[in-house]
C-alpha cells in the first residue's frame, strides 16, 4: 500500500505497508524519501524506529514542509513530526488512539484529532500537545469555522451526544470548551449525524411527525427552515456544493427510490427551486449515496448530470447552474474517421460521471481548474447510458463538441496545466506503454515507460501539475516487490512558452458567448507549439453582458412552463409573502423570477425581473372562517365554547370583528389580537345556533357562518352537513339535497403519481380544480363530457377532468374500485354556476361504498336564525335530475346483513370507523323526509350521540 506526501521542490515521500492476509494485520511498513523527483529513494526506517509500524502519513496543507506520521494503534499510540520535509522526526506519545485528523485551512499548527472512543482533541502545536475538547462527538461531525470574513478562526463546530442519548449542535473555542463557554446555536436537539458546516452555511436536520425537516444558518445567523416546493416531502438530502453564496442540494422525494432531484437556493440557502429532476443515484463501496452529478472544474456554473427518463439514463449539461440543460452532441466521426449518424434528441453522447475514491487511479471523468476547457470521460453514443461498448471521449471546448480518443477505458492524467495528457489503459494485464497528447487529445503518440510489462496499481502526478514528472507504481508479478517508475517528459520540451505561443479562446454554449452573464476569454497554447506552459494564468478577460430573460431563473413557488414564462405553482399563493406583513412595513414583491446567483449581467431586463420592495398593502378581509377550538360542531349547555376566527388575507390589526352567537348575544373587537386565544361563550339554552362572524376594514369585509348544536349534558342530536373545500375547506353549511345536483368527477390516472397522500395536497388540488371549473361553469356538463376541462399540475403534466355520472344528491357509489380514476370529487352544481365541493376521496385511502345525505331535524330548525339556507340557494332546473326517491330505489341495492353498520367518515381527519346503526342513533338523528340510512351509509362521527359513540367499533 502506498501513501504519498505530495511535493515541495523535488521531495517525494512514500509509505509502503505489508499486509499479512493470514494474520489479518499489517506486519511491516517502510518509509521512503526522494529528493530528485523520484530518481532515487532513501529508506528512512532507522529514523522513525526500526520496529515502528506506521499507519498513515499526513502533509500540512498550508506548509508542505511539515509532515506527520501516525503509528499503528494496535501496536502503539504515537505520532512522528517532521518540520524539514521528512528528513528528521520527533516522536510523541499519545494517551488516545487517533482515528482521523482535521487540519485548519489557514493556521498551519492547528489540528483537531478524533479518537476511536469518540473524543475530540485539539492542538495548537502541530500535535506536540493535545487538549480534550469534548466527549461523545459524532464521527466526521466536527468542523473548523469557515466563515468568509475569517472571524473567529479558533471556533470549532461539533455534534455531540447528550447524557440521555440525544444529539446537539455545539460551538466552542479550540482551547476552551467548558460547559460555561459552549454555545448551542440550534435550539433543542437535532437528528443524529446531521450537522454539516460548509463555507458560510450550517445545516441540521430535525425529524418530527415522521418527516425530516432541514434547517440552515447563513453566516451564523439564526436558523431558518429550508423551503423546498410544498410537496417535495424529502426523504433524504445531500448538500452538493455551497460555493459562491448558494446551496446546491440533491433531494430524494417521497416518490423516488433510485433518483434524486437537484435544487438550488437563494443566497441565504432558504428558498430552493428545482434545477433538474430524476438524477440517477447509486450506492458507494461504504454504503454512501453517489449522485450522478459532476461539477466541471475551472468553469463556475457548469455541471454534467445523468437523468433518468422512462427507465433510460441520459447525460445532460448546464452552463448556468441548472437553469437550462441540454443533451450532449455526439462526435461527427468515430476513431477511424467513419461518420456517426446520431441525431438529437433521439441519439446523443452519454458519460459515466463517477469520480474515483482512490487518489492514485482516475475515475470515469476528469477535468482540472488549470485546464478549464478540457474534459475527458468514458461513455457511449446512443439512446441511453450503457455499461457496454464503453469508449473514451474528450472535449477541448468545454463540452460543446466531443471527439472519440480510445475504444477502451483509460486512466487520463493532466500534466503541465493540461498542456500534456497522459493516458494509460484500464486492464488487469501487465502493460509497458502509455499514450501522450500535446494538442488537447486531438492526436496521441505511443511511448514505452518500462522495459518489462508492469501490473499498474496507480499513478502519481505532481500537485499543481506544473512539471512533466509522473510516478507509476505497481509490481512485475504477484509475488514481486513494489516497483516505482519515474516518467519525466521535460526532455521533450526545450523551452518555456512565450506570449506568442498562445491564442485566445472564448467560452461559449453552442455559440452563445454570454455564460453566467459574462463573456470570458481564456488563452490556450497553440496546438502546433511544443513548449512548457508553467503556471496557470486564468482567464484573460471577463466582460459583463446585458441581462436577458435567460439570466433569470424562476423564483421560489414558480415553475417554468413551455412558453418560457415563470408562473405560480398550483400550491403557491404569490400574495403569501405579504400576508404576514403589517401596514407601514415593506416586503420584496417577487416578479416570479430571480437572477441566477453569481450571474454578472447588467442592465437590460434586470430591473423588470428583479423583486421590488413594496409597502405592505392594506387588504380587504378574505378567506374568513370560524371554527371551534376542538373542531366539533356540538357543545353542552352551560359549558364554555371556544371559537377561533381565522383569516386568509387582510390587515388583521386594523379590522373590526363582530361575532353573533345566535342566542341574542353579540360581541365586537377592534382588532384580532384580543381573540388570539379564542372567543369564549356559554350557551344557556339547547338547540342549533347560527353563529356568524363579520370582519371589515376600510377596504371591504367578509363573513362566515357556523352552525352549533347545543345539547343537554350527555344527550346529543344529529345533523349531517356539507363539507366545503378550497379556501373554506373547514366550513360546514346546511343544504337541502333536493335543491342541487351531485356530480362525481374523475381525473387522469397519472394524477395519483404526484399524490403524496396528505390532506394539504388534496385541498390545494381542490382549489385548482374549482378554478378550472369556474372558468367554464356556464357549460360545465358539456365541457366535462367533451374532456375540455383540465388543469396543469406542473409544467408538462396536464390533468383531464371527467364527468363520471350525474345524479341528484345524495350520490351512491357501489363500485368497489375505480380503475382510471386517480381521485374522485363530489361536486354541488347550483343553477349555471359553481357552488362548492362537497367531498373528495382517493381510492388508495377509502373503499368504494359512500352515501352523502343532507339531513336536518325539523324540530331543531326552529332554533336556526330566520335567514333561511334555502333562500341563499337559487333554483335548479329539475328536468335534468332524478328525484331522491328514484335515486335511492335505483342505486341502493345493498344485500341485508345481520347487524347493519354504517361507515363513519371524518373528512377533517381522513380516518374512518364503523359504528352500529342503533335505535339511539335513529332517535337522535331522525329520518327527515322519509330518507332512511342504509347499511354502508357515511355520516360524520362527531355528530353521533354519546350513546351511539360508545358502540363504535374500529375498522
Amino acid at each position: 500500500m502506498v501513501h504519498w506526501s505530495g511535493h515541495n521542490s523535488s521531495v517525494i515521500l512514500i509509505l509502503t505497508k505489508l499486509y499479512d492476509y493470514n494474520l489479518g494485520s499489517i506486519t511491516e511498513s517502510s518509509l521512503w524519501r526522494s529528493t530528485d523527483y523520484g530518481t532515487t529513494y532513501e529508506k528512512l526506517n532507522d529514523k522513525v524506529g526500526l520496529k515502528t509500524i506506521l499507519s498513515y502519513l499526513y502533509v500540512c496543507p498550508t506548509n508542505k514542509r511539515k509532515i506527520m506520521l501516525l503509528t499503528d494503534p494496535e501496536v502503539e499510540s504515537s505520532l512522528l513530526i517532521s518540520s524539514d520535509e521528512g528528513a528528521t522526526y520527533q516522536k510523541y506519545r499519545l494517551n488516545f488512539y487517533i482515528h482521523s485528523l482535521l487540519f485548519h485551512p489557514k493556521q498551519e499548527d492547528w489540528i483537531l484529532a478524533y479518537s476511536q472512543d469518540q473524543k475530540l482533541f485539539s492542538s495548537v502545536e502541530f500535535g506536540r500537545r493535545w487538549l480534550l475538547l469534548h466527549e461523545g462527538v459524532a464521527p466526521n461531525r466536527f468542523y473548523w469555522s469557515m466563515m468568509g470574513s475569517g472571524r473567529e478562526p479558533d471556533l470549532v463546530h461539533l455534534e455531540a451526544k447528550t447524557v440521555d442519548g440525544h444529539a446537539q449542535y455545539i460551538t466552542c473555542k479550540m482551547q476552551n470548551c467548558s460547559e460555561a463557554t459552549r454555545s448551542k446555536p440550534f435550539p433543542g436537539y437535532i437528528d443524529h449525524n446531521s450537522l454539516i458546516v460548509q463555507d458560510d452555511y450550517v445545516f441540521v436536520q430535525l425529524t418530527s411527525g415522521g418527516r425530516p425537516h432541514y434547517y440552515v444558518s447563513y453566516r451564523r445567523n439564526a436558523f431558518a427552515q429550508m423551503k423546498l416546493p410544498k410537496y417535495s416531502l424529502p426523504k433524504d438530502m445531500h448538500v452538493i456544493s455551497t460555493d459562491e453564496n448558494q446551496v446546491f442540494a440533491a433531494v430524494q422525494e417521497w416518490n423516488q427510490n433510485d433518483t434524486y432531484n437537484l435544487y438550488i437556493s437563494d443566497t441565504r440557502g432558504v428558498y430552493f427551486t428545482l434545477a433538474l429532476e430524476n438524477v440517477k443515484s447509486s450506492q458507494g463501496l461504504e454504503g454512501n449515496v453517489m449522485i450522478d452529478l459532476y461539477e466541471v472544474a475551472g468553469i463556475k456554473g457548469m455541471f454534467l448530470a445523468n437523468k433518468k427518463i422512462d427507465n433510460q439514463v441520459k447525460t445532460f449539461i448546464t452552463y448556468n447552474k441548472g437553469r437550462d440543460w441540454s443533451l450532449l452532441q455526439a462526435p461527427d466521426t468515430d476513431l477511424r474517421g467513419n461518420p456517426i449518424h446520431c441525431l438529437l434528441p433521439y441519439c446523443s453522447l452519454h458519460l459515466h460521471l463517477k469520480v474515483s475514491e482512490n487518489p492514485y487511479t482516475s475515475g470515469n471523468i476528469a477535468s482540472r481548474d488549470t485546464a478549464p476547457s478540457i474534459i475527458v470521460a468514458s461513455g457511449n453514443i446512443g439512446t441511453e447510458l450503457s455499461d457496454n461498448d464503453i469508449s473514451m471521449f474528450v472535449s477541448s471546448d468545454a463540452g460543446n463538441t466531443w471527439r472519440q480518443i480510445f475504444e477502451e477505458e483509460h486512466s487520463v492524467l493532466y500534466l503541465d496545466q493540461g498542456g500534456v495528457l497522459v493516458a494509460m489503459k484500464h486492464t488487469s494485464l501487465p502493460i509497458r506503454h502509455l499514450w501522450l497528447s500535446f494538442d488537447e487529445g486531438r492526436s496521441w503518440s505511443k511511448y514505452s515507460f518500462t522495459s518489462l510489462p508492469l501490473f499498474v496499481d496507480g499513478v502519481l502526478g505532481e500537485p499543481g501539475e506544473e512539471t512533466l514528472i509522473m510516478t507509476v507504481f505497481g509490481h512485475f508479478s504477484h509475488r514481486s516487490e513494489w516497483q516505482l517508475v519515474k516518467v519525466d517528459y521535460k526532455s521533450i520540451f526545450d523551452r518555456r512558452c512565450a506570449e506568442e505561443d498562445y491564442r485566445p479562446w472564448q467560452l461559449h454554449s453552442q455559440g452563445e458567448a454570454c455564460i453566467m452573464g459574462a463573456k470570458r476569454i481564456y488563452r490556450k497554447r497553440k496546438s502546433e507549439k511544443k513548449c512548457m506552459q508553467g503556471k496557470y494564468a486564468g482567464a484573460m478577460t471577463s466582460e459583463p453582458c446585458v441581462c436577458t430573460e435567460a439570466d433569470f431563473d424562476c423564483d421560489y413557488g414558480y415553475e417554468r412552463h413551455s412558453n418560457g414564462q415563470c408562473l405560480p405553482a398550483f400550491w403557491y399563493n404569490p400574495s403569501s409573502l405579504s400576508k404576514d406583513c403589517s401596514l407601514g412595513q415593506s416586503y420584496l414583491n417577487s416578479t416570479g423570477y430571480r437572477k441566477v446567483v453569481s450571474n454578472n449581467c447588467t442592465d437590460g431586463v434586470r430591473e423588470r425581473y428583479t423583486a421590488k420592495p413594496q409597502q405592505c398593502p392594506g387588504k380587504a378581509p378574505q378567506g374568513l372562517r370560524i371554527i371551534t377550538s376542538d373542531g366539533k360542531l356540538t357543545a353542552e349547555q352551560g359549558h364554555n365554547v371556544t371559537f377561533l376566527v381565522q383569516l386568509e388575507e387582510g390587515d388583521l390589526q386594523r379590522s373590526l370583528i363582530q361575532v353573533d352567537f345566535g342566542d341574542g348575544i353579540a360581541v365586537s373587537y377592534a382588532n384580532l389580537s384580543s381573540t388570539e386565544d379564542g372567543i369564549k361563550h356559554i350557551y344557556q339554552n339547547v338547540g342549533i345556533f347560527r353563529v356568524t362572524v363579520l370582519v371589515e376594514n376600510s377596504l371591504g369585509s367578509d363573513n362566515a357562518v357556523l352552525y352549533l348544536h347545543v345539547t343537554w349534558e350527555g344527550v346529543s342530536g344529529c345533523m349531517v352537513l356539507s363539507y366545503r373545500l378550497g379556501l373554506n375547506h373547514e366550513i360546514w353549511s346546511i343544504a337541502d339535497f333536493e335543491q342541487f345536483q351531485s356530480l362525481r368527477l374523475s381525473f387522469s390516472p397519472h394524477l395519483d403519481d404526484y399524490n403524496p397522500d396528505i390532506p394539504e395536497w388534496r385541498r390545494d388540488i381542490s382549489r385548482v380544480v374549482k378554478r378550472a371549473l369556474v372558468e367554464i361553469s356556464e357549460t360545465l356538463i358539456q365541457k366535462l363530457n367533451q374532456n375540455l376541462v383540465h388543469f396543469e399540475l406542473k409544467p408538462g403534466v396536464r390533468i383531464l377532468v371527467h364527468a363520471a355520472h350525474l345524479t341528484a344528491a345524495p350520490l351512491v357509489d357501489l363500485t368497489p374500485s375505480h380503475s382510471g380514476s386517480a381521485m374522485l370529487m363530489l361536486l354541488s352544481v347550483v343553477f349555471v354556476g359553481l357552488a362548492v365541493f362537497v367531498i373528495y376521496k382517493f381510492k388508495r385511502k377509502i373503499p368504494g361504498l359512500n352515501i352523502y345525505a343532507q339531513m336536518q331535524n325539523e324540530k331543531d330548525q326552529e332554533m336556526v336564525s330566520p335567514v333561511s339556507q334555502r333562500e341563499s340557494i337559487p333554483n335548479v332546473p329539475q328536468s335534468e335530475l332524478m328525484s331522491p326517491e328514484q335515486l335511492v330505489d335505483e342505486k341502493l341495492e345493498v344485500q341485508p346483513i345481520e347487524q347493519p353498520q354504517a361507515t363513519v367518515q371524518n373528512p377533517r381527519k381522513g380516518n374512518a370507523t364503523k359504528v352500529v346503526w342503533t335505535e339511539d342513533f335513529q332517535k337522535a338523528c331522525g329520518s327527515p323526509r322519509g330518507f332512511k340510512p342504509r347499511p354502508g351509509a357515511e355520516v360524520f362521527p362527531q355528530l353521533l350521540s354519546p350513546r351511539a359513540q360508545k358502540k363504535s367499533l374500529p375498522m
